[in-house]
């Protein structure tokens, strides 16, 4: 993807978004973060009650004339709308308000590409931002080039998104090739690992990266901000019965996230997919833990890892003060991945939860061989090792994929002599 300064704080943006009868000016709480995070200041929100988006306008034209009356008054360079936009609302919006108009996956793109640091994070922003922008191309006339930065401009937006539709559409395919190589790797490395894997999901910042760094030291990045953590991270964790398994840490979850995010990042979230046990760790302190919950449960389900063993981690419990918390959901565990209160806790159901992944079994390995016990006793629970004449005898809850690789090993009782 094509090089990109970090966004300049002198968009001024008003927001905008529909309610209907069960939401009010809190819908555009998280709006207002997102914006913020990508380095615009919010100088107001502007809401209306309406049963549909208007075709032409998103917004009634009323409302509408209304924003760019408000653009005017306050030195507005912007308006972020809470949801996707059509090429025909953007136009229209433009040519009435005549500042920017900034839909909602946009802004989450121009995130997500200040965020990327891996070459498959890369990979994944730019496809997911030309993915948005080749069919909205209609409305930005011939000249694509964005000079001067601001949301939207990073990534290939800011080289005239290579000026022409069927280099769009090349590039497009060209990515699209890339990721599917990737994912061939990751299913490879899956199919080949030794250890099961747990993936820690939730709503962004809510204290992923943090409960990490908490389990295994990992040290990544854990600031209070909407996704800090964009490239997975995979770290080693040793359980109270002695499993080794691989905790990764994913990008967090929103509300409306973006078709084309998913779509992109398909190659990381199949990680989330494949997990042997998913900890989906939630805000207790957030007074809308119950719908961030329902949001991943729906992202999850989205992309079919509904069905996965979870634990439920209720984080920051030091800031609740004593109201109840989350009810009517199994396997839930109150934890301060800041503090470390209740880690142990967490650790114990994740042995109960985490399918089993070891089988008794008793082994004669003979001394030419015996650089197999390092293996062995790094992924097994060895409960009796003795030498004997023919070889080493080892009994104990072995790993059952080694125990596939050294199944001609098993023996009876007695065996070694």
């Amino acid at each position: 993807m094509p090089s990109h300064e970090n966004i300049k704080p002198k968009t001024e943006a008003i927001l905008a978004g529909l309610i209907d009868d069960k939401s009010c000016d809190e819908t555009l709480e998280e709006l207002a973060l997102l914006s913020e995070t990508a380095g615009a200041k919010v100088l107001a929100k502007v809401t209306q009650k309406r049963a549909s988006k208007d075709p032409a306008y998103y917004l009634g034209m009323g409302k509408a004339r209304e924003i760019a009356e408000l653009v005017e008054g306050l030195g507005a360079n912007a308006v972020i709308f809470d949801d996707d936009l059509t090429p025909v609302q953007i136009r229209n919006l433009e040519n009435l308000i005549g500042v920017q108009i900034i839909d909602r996956t946009t802004l989450v793109l121009d995130i997500f590409a200040q965020r990327a640091r891996s070459l498959e994070g890369k990979i994944q922003v730019e496809l997911a931002q030309l993915q948005h922008m080749l069919p909205r191309l209609t409305g930005k006339g011939v000249e694509l080039s964005r000079e001067g930065g601001g949301i939207g401009t990073r990534g290939p937006g800011e080289t005239k998104l290579e000026t022409d539709r069927r280099h769009i559409r090349r590039r497009i395919t060209h990515l699209k090739k890339e990721l599917e190589r990737i994912r061939k790797n990751r299913k490879l490395l899956r199919s080949s690992r030794k250890y099961p894997v747990i993936s820690l999901v939730g709503y962004t910042n809510a204290g992923k990266s943090t409960l990490m760094n908490a389990l295994t030291g990992a040290g990544v990045s854990s600031n209070d901000r909407l996704f800090d953590t964009l490239d997975p991270t995979t770290r080693a964790l040793l359980l109270p019965d002695g499993r080794r398994v691989l905790l990764s840490d994913t990008v967090g979850f929103i509300r409306k996230l973006p078709h084309e995010i998913v779509e992109a990042f398909k190659a990381t979230l199949e990680e989330v997919k494949e997990a042997d046990l998913l900890i989906h760790v939630v805000d207790a302190s957030s007074p809308k833990a119950d719908e961030e919950i329902s949001t991943v449960k729906s992202v999850l389900k989205e992309i079919g890892a509904e069905n996965i063993p979870t634990i439920l981690a209720l984080n920051k419990i030091d800031r609740v003060n004593h109201r109840e918390l989350i009810t009517g959901e199994e396997n839930v565990v109150e934890i301060s991945a800041l503090c470390g209160t209740n880690l142990d806790i967490l650790r114990e159901k994740i042995c109960q939860l985490l399918p089993q992944t070891r089988e008794h079994a008793l082994l004669c390995i003979p001394y030419e061989y015996g650089f197999l016990l390092d293996e062995i006793h790094e992924t097994s629970l060895v409960e009796r090792e003795e030498f004997k004449q023919d070889g080493i005898e080892i009994e104990g809850k072995i790993d059952t994929i080694l125990l596939r690789r050294i199944k001609k090993y098993l023996s009876e009782k007695n065996a070694c002599s």
